[in-house]
């Protein structure tokens, strides 16, 4: 049986979402929660991978169990082995109790056998949120920037977002994606009381795209560059054409969606 798992985490104190041999990361400590309770070690898939520092208020993964023969040889099982076909009751409370302050298991959901939480998503959200001001209680989950950025002009270049499909230009250097092609849906800053916040929505996104956006957009907003050498650099297709990347601590992953054929 295949399971989507849902769940939170607060990214400060984790090397981004995918295990790594010498870095605690949100994979590592959910797998080792779901050895503790299902007495073997259960591989989790996530929806994407998230960097060191980035947040998750939705984040979502899937899972099998029982596992399959060839599965639990390659996950290195534990010395016992769950029969069983059905999860064991209150899962995802047991779970909570296990984990961390900074990681939350929201819902648990069957799915058909060939979901995939990356692969079958048809849409992802992501937020960045930012303050004008020092606090002492935010500073880890937003980004301070400077008074007096021109959020219009930097909206006006964001708009540009919607026309563009390759994203060449914000994409991390040697990475192993085969395409730069992405449908980019929703690309705006709102101001939310304190707080400037942009949203940004697309079919997929490519690593470090987000943090590469919004760094270039604050250029535009420091009005030291304008909208149509945002657009030249979209048309360059080369990281190094646009700014730097924004601090991670500002960058949520806030919504994933799948077509509701996937749930059973």
């Amino acid at each position: 049986m295949r399971y989507f798992v849902y769940f939170s985490y607060k990214g400060t104190a984790y090397h981004g979402w995918q295990r790594q041999g010498n870095a605690l990361t949100v994979q590592e400590v959910l797998e080792d929660a779901f050895q503790l309770i299902l007495r073997q070690r259960v591989p989790i898939t996530g929806a994407g991978r998230t960097d060191t520092g980035v947040h998750a208020s939705m984040m979502v993964g899937h899972f099998d169990w029982p596992m399959r023969a060839e599965e639990r040889e390659a996950a290195e099982t534990a010395a016992i082995e769950t029969k069983e076909a059905a999860l064991p009751n209150n899962f995802a409370s047991r779970l909570n109790n296990l984990l961390p302050r900074d990681i939350t298991v929201h819902n648990i959901r069957t799915v058909q056998p060939d979901a995939h939480a990356r692969f079958s998503a048809v849409k992802r959200q992501y937020k960045y949120f930012c303050m004008e001001h020092k606090t002492p209680y935010f500073y880890d989950l937003v980004t301070r920037i400077p008074k007096n950025l021109d959020f219009e002009r930097m909206n006006q270049a964001a708009a540009l977002l919607l026309a563009t499909r390759d994203f060449a230009s914000f994409c991390k250097l040697h990475t192993d994606v085969k395409t730069t092609l992405c449908h980019v849906t929703r690309a705006d800053w709102q101001q939310q009381g304190e707080q400037w916040v942009f949203t940004i929505e697309a079919d997929r996104f490519l690593r470090n795209m987000v943090r590469a956006i919004v760094g270039t957009l604050f250029e535009v907003g420091r009005g030291r560059m304008s909208i149509e050498q945002f657009q030249q650099i979209i048309d360059r297709r080369q990281r190094e054409a646009a700014g730097q990347s924004a601090p991670a601590e500002g960058l949520y992953l806030t919504q994933v969606e799948y077509p509701e054929e996937v749930f059973l």
